[in-house]
């Protein structure tokens, strides 16, 4: 595995982490308790470090056919 794939292993590992070592309702995010807005925050945060590793990732930079 390339360095910069790990990219995508850290947020899947904080989005999992996040909601268990802070299990309480208060603070909201957006209107939503703790854990359900902190899996939210890192599904859109995953997407754009998603779109990053696609990019830097020199086999899609191959010719277009």
């Amino acid at each position: 595995m390339k360095p910069f794939q790990w990219l995508a292993v850290v947020p899947c590992i904080l989005m999992l982490a996040g909601p268990v070592v802070h299990n309480h309702v208060h603070p909201l995010i957006l209107g939503m308790p703790f854990p359900l807005g902190w899996i939210s925050v890192w599904i859109v945060l995953l997407a754009i470090i998603m779109g990053i590793v696609y990019a830097i990732d020199p086999a899609n930079r191959g010719d277009a056919r």
